[in-house]
């Protein structure tokens, strides 16, 4: 007997937001760029990568005062 069952493809309930690229910061720039790009044509997993990347990037953190 054949199946008749599809794939189920469920998204995220709670998707984080998009970072933002930290001002002066030319890797941040970088991936925005290579993620308006990949915007442009569709690419999903290359936004996915860059927000990845600029999330994990270190900055230098500000002291507690």
């Amino acid at each position: 007997m054949p199946r008749e069952c599809r794939p189920v493809h469920l998204s995220d309930p709670f998707p984080a937001p998009e970072p933002e690229p930290v001002a002066g910061c030319d890797v941040c720039a970088a991936l925005a760029e290579q993620r308006a790009v990949a915007y442009s044509v569709g690419d999903r997993t290359t936004v996915i990568d860059r927000n990845v990347e600029m999330r994990r990037h270190p900055h230098a953190r500000k002291a507690k005062s």
